[in-house]
């Protein structure tokens, strides 16, 4: 199979996605580091730092679905970059002048969760305009495979940088990454269909109320999920499953970092390493869809990516927890390297092309909203119990999620339009 050209407007995008991820896992667990190592925050706390910022993220970007259907896509995408950029270099700037607080990590978490919402809205809206119906599964294996190659390396540069340069340096290297997002994007010539084109009626009346978003523009997004069965189940089983993995993260940082005593390159080294899975998943992902079909692979997949995290309520000082931390989440990456390409392919090829921000927007919100919950469910029960009970309660909850997998598929999205094979263009 010959590597395919995808097109310079795609190049342009890939670069970008790779400059802001590469930034993102450099900085993987730097507000839960500095809350716990510099303002001395408790789990509760450290746990509640990620709920807040992404339950009122989710709640601004509600009404961003229409706002990015209605703009060019290349334009959203440089602003939400540019926002993230400013937000994150406020937090060095304040621990080098000694005025670093929770509440200020509070606000950046929550401008950062916003605008990482209408990012992707406006991304994956742009990729369906810029790449063939049978290209879009080479195209998000190769976002895919960026992804995990970003997370093997980020984690554990970040925590050495840590180590040797201070707290707040991958917070710097964040929003450099978003900087050359912006700049990368910058140079996309191709900017797709006019908004104007695929824009909804207004409301008769103009003033302020045609300014506005309407009710129906905020909840066309989900009454198009919920009105798809495939897309109604694969919805459920990523949110639930995401939000089970994500609740965990902090917990997991104060079990390894406090109540274990890793040190930071421990912890990075733990966490990315693994990762090179993700990369060998999204590589094997066209090819084992080419040979078994794709709903048998993203249904395989997903059971599989369940199965592993309930692992981690075993972990122990020293190398043996470490070696048993990579070998958990290994397996877990590259089940979810296989699965993720597959589920972003069949998402976007089941929605029209005027819904897809709107899509991914209700997606989005919901995701962040039920992280949001069970992270502060979690950061409670932790509390009562433990950071190692609650994380194994997780992991117990997440062998249940299969059950929320599209089994069987009509083929057609809700328009009784046939959805087109991705194949084609990979064998």
């Amino acid at each position: 199979m010959g590597r395919q050209r995808l097109g310079r407007s795609f190049g342009w995008l890939w670069s970008a996605y790779a400059a802001s991820t590469v930034g993102t896992w450099l900085g993987f667990g730097a507000f839960p580091l500095l809350a716990i190592q510099v303002l001395d925050v408790g789990p509760a706390a450290v746990s509640a730092l990620a709920a807040a910022g992404l339950a009122v993220g989710a709640l601004l970007a509600l009404p961003l679905g229409p706002w990015v259907d209605r703009r060019r896509k290349p334009a959203v995408m440089i602003v939400t970059n540019v926002v993230r950029c400013a937000a994150l270099l406020s937090v060095p700037i304040a621990f080098w002048l000694g005025l670093l607080s929770y509440l200020h990590l509070l606000i950046v978490s929550v401008v950062g969760a916003a605008a990482s919402i209408a990012f992707t809205a406006a991304s994956g809206a742009h990729l369906r305009s810029i790449v063939r119906p049978d290209q879009l599964l080479v195209a998000n294996g190769r976002f895919e495979s960026t992804l995990w190659t970003a997370t093997a390396v980020g984690p554990t540069l970040g925590g050495a940088a840590i180590t040797l340069l201070g707290p707040v340096v991958t917070v710097v290297a964040n929003a450099v990454g978003f900087l050359l997002s912006a700049l990368g994007i910058g140079m996309i010539r191709d900017s797709g269909p006019r908004p104007a084109a695929n824009r909804p009626p207004r409301p008769a009346g103009g003033g302020a109320a045609a300014g506005r978003p309407r009710r129906d523009d905020l909840l066309a997004g989900w009454r198009f999920i919920l009105a798809d069965r495939e897309l109604r189940r694969l919805f459920l089983n990523t949110v639930t499953v995401n939000a089970l993995i994500m609740a965990t993260e902090p917990l997991l940082a104060v079990l390894l970092l406090g109540d274990l005593g890793w040190a930071a390159w421990q912890y990075g080294l733990a966490f990315g390493l693994p990762c090179v899975g993700g990369f060998v998943g999204a590589q094997l992902a066209p090819r084992l869809a080419a040979r078994h079909g794709r709903r048998r692979v993203l249904l395989v997949s997903g059971v599989l990516r369940a199965l592993w995290p309930v692992g981690l309520v075993l972990v122990v000082p020293g190398t043996a927890g470490v070696v048993l931390v990579i070998a958990v989440e290994l397996a877990l990456i590259t089940c979810m390297g296989v699965f993720n390409p597959l589920f972003a392919t069949e998402r976007l090829q089941r929605v029209p092309a005027d819904r897809i921000a709107r899509v991914l927007v209700a997606w989005r919100v919901a995701g962040a909203g039920t992280i949001a919950l069970l992270t502060a469910l979690w950061g409670v029960l932790a509390a009562a119990t433990g950071a190692r009970a609650a994380i194994g309660l997780a992991g117990a909850a997440l062998l249940a999620t299969p059950l929320l997998l599209p089994h069987r598929g009509s083929g057609k999205s809700p328009r009784g339009e046939p959805v087109p094979p991705p194949l084609a263009a990979v064998r």
